[in-house]
């Protein structure tokens, strides 16, 4: 874990070699995996699950209950292939998302409450859904 001011409440886990950065605030049950990396000045709210591979950029807001994935083809007993996501600066995605791996969430863009990304969203993309749809640009 890279030290620097940024803030983990209780019952949250940071593991050694993910990257947070400053001014970031993790909320209560979350799990960051080694080699996740979150910029400056994110909130991540309770119940969130970043994974290996995940790199979240500044001022990102993830709602509670939004999981990541960061395997196409999840099994059991095989050779995990790591697929990684890239969410740039300034997106929002709402609670209880799922965001399904190897896709970009552009700048500035929002992601509905409860939706299943499922494929690239547009900077400044508005998406929700299941599976998200592109809606609208924002103003």
């Amino acid at each position: 874990m890279i030290l620097s001011s940024y803030k983990v409440d209780a019952q949250s886990i940071v593991e050694e070699g993910a990257e947070i950065g400053e001014g970031t605030h993790i909320c209560s049950h979350c799990f960051i995996e080694s080699g996740a990396i979150i910029g400056r000045n994110c909130t991540i709210k309770n119940g969130v699950q970043i994974w290996s591979g995940v790199i979240i950029g500044d001022n990102v807001f993830i709602g509670p209950g939004v999981n990541f994935t960061n395997d196409k083809y999840p099994a059991s007993k095989k050779k995990f292939s790591l697929s990684p996501t890239v969410v740039e600066d300034n997106a929002s995605i709402g609670a209880n998302s799922t965001i399904l791996c190897g896709i970009m969430i552009g700048k500035d863009s929002i992601v509905g409450a409860g939706s299943v990304v499922v494929n690239d969203v547009a900077e400044k993309g508005v998406v929700y859904g299941t599976p998200a749809l592109h809606r609208r640009f924002k103003d």
